[in-house]
């Protein structure tokens, strides 16, 4: 009897040894039968007609590298259900694919007692089912990531979005007690330092949902308008100096460069620049700032002195949770998330424009952006 036939044949032997497999998993704890056994018997049967088929090589090629296969949609779908249910039940990855495994050596243990010998026909049955069972497999743990990324996201989404409520609270409780006229001088010292920490949480959590924003499909909500840049960028400059009072800044800003953008968007991308400037700088040596623009873009540069980014590094700044130097020590007055750099790389794209890095001993490091006019 061919493989395909043997499957069939003993189709409940094996969907029963699948749920006795599964009910170990310990995501499985407080799962019936039915959810147990989830899509196997559609995988099963799926796999088996897969087994009838006529292959192209091509369509071998795929399977054996756990590619999908757009002309055998059954068990891919199947496979993808799985990998969604295991995902919301509460399995680990590894838990779900040893699902497979089993599925794998109870056929092939089964199989293979039955048949004294083998020939060929049963050799290819035999790599023929393999293929399969790892399609299934990268079928499955696609659309399990998938569904994890897609629950932290919102839960992100969710804890960013209940969090700034109450941290907007306290800022505004901060700002009344700094201007009340019955403070000491320790008192407002602590009251300056206080506001700065809920400040400074409130751009994190501003961060995490531009992140899930980005991540969920939702976007930034890009509000473009006429917007004088050399003012905005001037305001920057301004903020930036008063935040950090002992360095040295040398601003260059051509006068006139309007441009359509969303101004709070393309402030946000300013205030990341010049902080991680300064973050990332020698405190000894001036971080530069220069505005300027042509009839259909405007330039803005952001560059500072200190350590070098190998230029292998520079490709993977914009990704999130990054840091500019990763091997950089940590202090206190640099926690961050590393989001920064990719929420801003996110605005300036969804302004049709771009943003480049160049980093030398000679010349520093700098951030250019260019958006157009």
């Amino acid at each position: 009897m061919r493989l395909p036939e043997f499957i069939e044949a003993n189709r409940d032997a094996i969907l029963a040894a699948w749920e006795e497999f599964a009910s170990t998993r310990e995501g499985a704890e407080h799962l019936d039968r039915a959810a147990l056994r989830d899509h196997s018997a559609s995988m099963l049967r799926d796999i088996v007609a897969d087994l009838h088929r006529t292959q192209s090589h091509d369509t071998g090629a795929h399977k054996a590298r756990a590619e999908h296969d757009e002309s055998v949609g059954g068990y891919d779908s199947a496979a993808q259900a799985h990998g969604a249910e295991r995902a919301h039940h509460g399995f680990s990855v590894g838990e779900m694919v040893s699902e497979f495994r089993a599925l794998r050596a109870s056929v092939l243990r089964l199989w293979t007692a039955s048949r004294a010998t083998l020939d060929t026909d049963d050799i290819n049955d035999l790599l023929r089912f393999n293929a399969s069972v790892d399609q299934s497999i990268g079928e499955s743990v696609t659309r399990f990531t998938s569904s994890i990324d897609e629950s932290k996201d919102l839960f992100l989404a969710i804890l960013s979005h209940d969090l700034r409520a109450p941290l907007q609270t306290v800022l505004m409780v901060t700002d009344h007690l700094a201007t009340s006229p019955s403070r000491d001088t320790t008192q407002s010292v602590l009251v300056s330092r206080a506001s700065r920490s809920v400040t400074r949480m409130i751009e994190l959590v501003d961060d995490l949902l531009d992140f899930t924003r980005t991540r969920m499909g939702a976007g930034l909500g890009i509000a473009s308008e006429a917007t004088d840049l050399s003012t905005l960028v001037q305001h920057a400059v301004e903020e930036i100096e008063a935040a950090h009072p002992q360095w040295a800044f040398e601003p260059q800003i051509e006068a006139g460069l309007w441009a359509p953008v969303d101004a709070a968007r393309i402030r946000q991308v300013l205030a990341n620049l010049l902080s991680n400037a300064v973050h990332h700088g020698d405190s000894s040596l001036p971080v530069s700032i220069r505005a300027h623009g042509t009839d259909r873009q405007v330039v803005i540069d952001v560059g500072n002195f200190g350590r070098v980014i190998p230029a292998a590094d520079i490709a993977g700044l914009f990704s999130p949770f990054k840091r500019v130097l990763a091997d950089a020590p940590s202090d206190s007055a640099d926690h961050h998330l590393g989001l920064g750099l990719y929420i801003t790389d996110r605005i300036v794209s969804a302004h049709n424009g771009r943003i480049d890095v160049t980093s030398s001993i000679e010349a520093g490091t700098t951030f250019r952006v260019t958006l157009p006019r």
